[in-house]
């Protein structure tokens, strides 16, 4: 088992999302990441699901989402040369004792301090999943207030 990247190309109407998501529910398989954005199409998004499972299952996912009205293509983008990007946007304590510490951390992750407060400071980051966690990790010890992910997205490298 291990974790498919999955780009769904898909009209842009009114309940495509809610169509793809229960296709999922119904057939009991987990979404790890859903990432829905538009494309440089208006009358078309891209869905980015990130769903584990073996070659078998993800081929009957993708067998079912093909029958879905108004899925135009779908590309596992496991296997393909792809530049994948999650953000993170991580609110963190952060008295005068440790900023300094913090703004090398976010330094070293080539993040961003885009807010500062009193006694916290929000850091955005940009990258692959590994990065996310990395940064993720090296913040935790000063204490994580909140943190939100966007999910991944992909896009195939080259002319493809």
């Amino acid at each position: 088992m291990r974790k498919h990247t999955l780009s769904v190309t898909v009209e842009n109407k009114p309940g495509v999302l809610t169509r793809v998501t229960t296709l999922f529910r119904r057939r009991g398989y987990n979404i790890d990441s859903l990432t829905v954005g538009a494309s440089e199409n208006p009358s078309i998004s891209r869905i980015t699901i990130v769903v584990e499972g073996d070659e078998r299952v993800i081929e009957q996912v993708i067998k079912q989402l093909y029958k879905l009205v108004d899925v135009i293509k779908i590309i596992d983008l496991t296997a393909e040369r792809a530049v994948e990007r999650e953000l993170v946007l991580i609110k963190v304590k952060a008295d005068n004792n440790v900023r300094a510490e913090i703004v090398q951390i976010v330094d070293i992750f080539r993040a961003r301090i885009v807010d500062i407060g009193r006694e916290t400071l929000i850091i955005e980051c940009t990258g692959d999943t590994g990065k996310i966690d990395a940064i993720e990790e090296s913040l935790k010890p000063f204490g994580i207030v909140e943190l939100v992910r966007t999910g991944k997205i992909a896009i195939i490298r080259g002319s493809k």
